[in-house]
């Protein structure tokens, strides 16, 4: 009898020891994870204020753009660059820098090029038609008694609105127009390769001749160029941008009269899209990727309104 007692007080001894083993693997687990997400949290926040530095640091080398060294090169930035590389003590990031004129405006884009466009970022023809349709409608004005067909429409939705049928005041607009979606509009791809339509479209945008250097091939081939001769720009300016209007010129040259439609640089306007990566203590850069951007408006020097020279950010975008 006490052999069996010893036995069974032996058993539950171990189920005891097995259980708190268990129990102290999940807390480890737990821990470890937490330590983790917290230890990739406070990386995203210093990549954040890292990448937001940049926005404000670019945004002054394309300000300085007039200042030159002792040869004549700009010292800070190159007007048409598409790129600044800022390296920082604890960071590296890249600014990319794309002139609101290298986008088409939604309140002037004609509707056989918005069909090219929406052609060119993979929408299908139907809905691409309901989509151009309902652009130019938003934009048009309409008689009080004499509703578009497309009010109805809005009038069903939840909550209900009616279009402005007045200019598009802000880009994001696009998405309240019937047949649009988030994948169209953002584009669809994490690492931003596939473009969507706020990337080729812009209150802020062209009328007619879009930046050579920065315009996405949907934007090109909207304004009539072939894919062929769209791809064929990509590839030329990834090698060597168009840094020089001689440059600009031959291609122009090239492409007969829609050569007419490209042009070389921005204006006042320009998104800056900051992507930061933290340098590890191996001299390595992060996986982590942090992306900030920034609509910004340059008041440049010897501006025909004799303002002082500046910038202000006239939206962030901390989740681009």
């Amino acid at each position: 009898m006490q052999t069996h007692r010893n036995g069974s007080a032996l058993l539950t001894v171990l189920w005891l020891t097995a259980a708190l083993s268990a129990i102290g693997l999940a807390v480890a687990t737990n821990v470890r994870g937490e330590t983790e997400r917290t230890s990739t949290s406070v990386d995203d926040t210093k990549s954040w204020f890292v990448a937001r530095g940049a926005i404000e640091q670019a945004s002054l080398h394309i300000l300085w753009r007039d200042y030159r060294d002792s040869s004549g090169l700009p010292l800070y930035y190159r007007p048409g660059q598409p790129v600044i590389n800022l390296d920082f003590p604890a960071a590296q990031v890249s600014v990319r820098i794309v002139p609101e004129t290298a986008k088409l405006s939604p309140n002037t884009i004609k509707p056989v090029e918005l069909l090219r466009l929406l052609a060119a970022l993979g929408v299908p023809e139907e809905r691409a038609n309901d989509i151009a349709s309902a652009i130019v409608d938003w934009r048009t004005p309409v008689r009080p008694d004499e509703p578009s067909a497309f009010d109805a429409f809005y009038l069903s939705q939840s909550p209900s609105f009616l279009p402005r049928h007045a200019s598009f005041l802000e880009n994001e607009e696009l998405l309240l127009t019937k047949g649009m979606t988030p994948g169209i509009y953002y584009g669809e791809s994490l690492d931003d390769s596939r473009a969507g339509l706020r990337d080729c479209l812009s209150v802020y945008g062209s009328n007619g001749a879009v930046d050579i250097n920065s315009a996405e091939p949907a934007t090109l081939a909207a304004i009539g160029l072939s894919l062929d001769d769209a791809r064929a720009i990509v590839q030329r300016r990834a090698a060597q941008p168009f840094d020089t209007y001689m440059a600009l010129g031959e291609l122009q040259k090239e492409l007969g009269p829609l050569g007419s439609r490209l042009s070389l640089g921005g204006r006042t306007m320009f998104t800056l899209r900051a992507t930061a990566r933290l340098k590890q203590q191996d001299g390595k850069l992060s996986d982590l990727r942090r992306t900030v951007a920034a609509l910004v408006q340059f008041t440049f020097p010897g501006n025909i309104k004799s303002k002082a020279p500046g910038y202000r950010v006239i939206r962030w975008y901390d989740r681009p």
